[in-house]
């Protein structure tokens, strides 16, 4: 799911850098601007969150039959638990992954963005 949803966020990236680096001072080649990286940080999280909160799923997910849930309840997760679960998930890449390896020890294979958010992943039936 994570290679479709790169796939996509790329071209969504590529995008919005078309539209920032007029602003940022793009001819003089400071693709590093502050204001620059974040846009594209908040375009990155809002293009997770709104999949996340309005059907727990992105298009990714939606191919692998998987949906982020609330571990609570299993009812949608908030834009608080989206905002939480992107950061943490950032911060799992940080550390060589180990924040998604954490799935294989957990007893209910949650990553520590699950964890943190409070949120799950769920396998859905094939239709």
């Amino acid at each position: 799911a994570a290679a479709y949803d790169a796939t996509l966020l790329f071209g969504v990236l590529f995008m919005a850098a078309l539209i920032a680096l007029p602003f940022t001072g793009s001819d003089t080649g400071r693709a590093h601007h502050p204001l620059f990286t974040t846009w594209l940080f908040l375009v990155s999280f809002f293009f997770f969150a709104w999949f996340w909160t309005h059907g727990g799923q992105t298009l990714g997910m939606r191919a692998w039959r998987i949906r982020v849930v609330r571990h609570d309840n299993g009812g949608p997760i908030t834009w608080w638990q989206a905002l939480l679960r992107f950061l943490v998930a950032i911060a799992s890449w940080l550390v060589v992954g180990a924040g998604f390896l954490w799935a294989l020890f957990d007893k209910e294979r949650r990553t520590w963005h699950d964890l943190y958010s409070e949120t799950m992943l769920v396998v859905l039936p094939k239709k």
